[in-house]
């Protein structure tokens, strides 16, 4: 039987034209391609549109295509596989093969949240260099950052060029080499200001990790990092701290 003929038989049509379509967005069209409309669909697979809403339903909830509204049907793009290193999204991008770049949308010094100033180590009212910055891979934004840092560590941040790497610049310009960070993370719905950033949807799921940096035991940067759910997948590796201990610990740091 040709794969790419729908019969009757005990595999009902809508799970036979989903695995045609999982063909067609795995193996055959790249990202971001248009995948045929449901009448195209229905018409070449001699089906009824609402087996070909199935099909497509259930791939869109896998997350191997997306619908975009008035335009149709799209394969996914694919999630970066994302290992846990202390580095700068410069260079993970650009060891990627990407091409990184950096919208600065606010650098100024004002009194951060309390959260913020207790990580820093900052007395109340305080004020600290905010910095929030969308970064982009070959064009497409991938994450929205929001910062805290030292203002007696790093002062003057503002007046450098922060398109760039941060890291770099702390590195070079203030002699401070990040070597620990504390990172958390958690998944959340994009609310307005960041989804217009990312260009996407408000709720839209992210992944979002924040990360208080150290110097040689100084906290330099309390940093929470929104990045798209869809273009981001993370693997950790879990070692087993104690044979038999049951304890577990997940190994590190920044994606």
């Amino acid at each position: 039987m040709n794969r790419n003929e729908i019969v009757d038989g005990p595999k009902p049509k809508h799970a036979q034209l989903r695995d045609i379509l999982r063909r067609m967005a795995e193996q055959e069209l790249p990202p971001g391609s248009p995948i045929p409309s449901e009448r195209d669909l229905a018409r070449q697979y001699r089906v009824s549109r609402i087996t070909v809403r199935a099909a497509v339903g259930q791939l869109v909830a896998e997350g191997l295509l997306t619908r975009a509204k008035g335009r149709g049907t799209f394969t996914a793009r694919r999630r970066m596989e994302v290992q846990l290193y202390l580095e700068s999204f410069t260079d993970d991008m650009r060891r990627r093969g990407l091409t990184p770049t950096t919208e600065v949308h606010r650098c100024a010094d004002e009194v951060p949240p309390t959260g913020a100033a207790t990580a820093l180590g900052l007395p109340p009212h305080e004020p600290a260099c905010h910095l929030v910055r969308l970064r982009l891979a070959d064009g497409v934004p991938l994450a929205v950052e929001r910062g805290w840092y030292h203002p007696r560590i790093v002062p003057g941040l503002h007046r450098h060029e922060l398109t760039g790497s941060l890291y770099s610049i702390l590195a070079d310009a203030y002699g401070v080499q990040l070597d620990h960070a504390r990172q958390t993370a958690w998944a959340e719905g994009a609310d307005p200001e960041t989804a217009r950033l990312l260009g996407i949807r408000t709720g839209s799921p992210l992944l979002v990790f924040r990360r208080v940096t150290s110097s040689a035991g100084r906290p330099v940067e309390d940093m929470t990092s929104w990045y798209r759910g869809d273009l981001y997948q993370v693997t950790m590796q879990l070692d087993r701290t104690v044979p038999d201990s049951g304890h577990f610990s997940a190994k590190g740091g920044n994606p």
